[in-house]
């Protein structure tokens, strides 16, 4: 997402905590960490799926490697003591809306309770610099209004994942006030839309869906066809973090929100992203709901980045069409036997530029 992107003479032997580092985009963070240089403590659950990126792409071989809870506060302020972090990225989270409908109780306590037992230890290391926490775009209160959120507008959420990742957001804020900055720890949290790229096997996400019902042959089934959402490929928010921890290091007036996605025109509707799903898998077939069946979902939901653009020059690489055609791409040579660390460090080198520069 950042136009010069990550530093990789800021990373290089930083120590870097990140959790969620067994999951979807923690584990591409983590690869791209080990790449920079980091030396990177991880931080979560085992992993939530069969098959899952972190293990088809040996991130734990890069890495200190931890199982921990994030509910169990006695067992992260002790990887914290530990690890000694200078930087924290906190992915760790229960990160699916109808999960979350599904189990409330765990999700409020994991992202609510996880995400303050980790920033209390971080109260209690006095040498922690950065940290980064991630939210999500859900986090505003959706009155489905024609223009897209800003930072500063009301916070809510219908669902409990939504809602709880909201309340992060105040403890995120509590925190920062009343503790964090005055020990000199700068602490931001970050807003990202609809993430998508190779090696998600989460249940009921768009693109992991479309590649399980393609690759047995069977026609994809959708519920909500003009749900809009701002789609971007999971290199750019990822890039986006780092870049703020970077400007955080230097920078304390970062320590605020911040919203990542692609740019206004490229958010799109669900059966744009399918369209163009469809063009990279030949035969796929698709058939859209007549009705709405469901736990509530929103139907329109766009971000304002325009702060992102202008204070820590961030904007996409790729637009929506590369990044869906990249994501079809990569799950297809999978399953033609490629593999997934390579094919993980491949669009890394494409989206920093390495490939146009061998080429030059």
């Amino acid at each position: 997402m950042s136009l010069a992107g990550p530093d990789a003479a800021f990373w290089r032997g930083k120590r870097v905590l990140l959790t969620g580092h067994t999951g979807f985009k923690g584990a591409w963070l983590a690869l791209w960490l080990q790449r920079l240089g980091a030396q990177v403590t991880g931080l979560a659950l085992a992993p939530a799926t069969q098959p899952n990126l972190f293990e088809l792409a040996g991130v734990a071989a890069g890495l200190d490697h931890h199982v921990v809870d994030l509910r169990d506060a006695e067992a992260v302020a002790r990887v914290v003591r530990d690890s000694r972090p200078e930087v924290v990225l906190h992915l760790a989270a229960q990160a699916l809306v109808r999960e979350g409908y599904r189990e409330p109780v765990s999700t409020w306590a994991s992202n609510v309770m996880g995400t303050v037992h980790l920033l209390d230890a971080l109260r209690q290391h006095a040498g922690a610099k950065v940290a980064v926490c991630i939210t999500t775009d859900k986090v505003y209160r959706n009155h489905e209004w024609p223009h897209p959120y800003r930072e500063g507008d009301e916070l809510g959420g219908h669902d409990p994942y939504s809602a709880s990742k909201a309340a992060c957001e105040l403890a995120i804020a509590s925190y920062r006030d009343a503790f964090l900055k005055e020990q000199g720890l700068a602490l931001a949290s970050a807003r990202a839309g609809n993430v998508i790229g190779g090696g998600d096997w989460a249940a009921d996400r768009l693109l992991p869906d479309a590649v399980r019902a393609w690759q047995d042959g069977r026609a994809l089934e959708i519920r909500r066809p003009e749900a809009t959402r701002p789609w971007q490929h999971v290199l750019e928010p990822l890039a986006a973090y780092l870049v703020l921890a970077q400007t955080l290091w230097t920078d304390a007036s970062a320590a605020q929100a911040w919203n990542f996605g692609p740019l206004p025109h490229e958010r799109a509707t669900v059966r744009t992203v399918i369209d163009l799903a469809r063009s990279a898998w030949p035969g796929a077939g698709v058939n859209y709901a007549q009705r709405i069946d469901g736990p509530h979902e929103a139907g329109w939901l766009a971000l304002d980045t325009s702060l992102a653009q202008t204070r820590l020059g961030l904007a996409p690489r790729w637009n929506l069409a590369e990044s869906v055609g990249r994501t079809l791409r990569w799950y297809r040579a999978l399953h033609e036997g490629g593999e997934a660390r390579a094919l993980c460090l491949a669009d890394l080198d494409a989206w920093s530029g390495v490939e146009a520069r061998a080429a030059a």
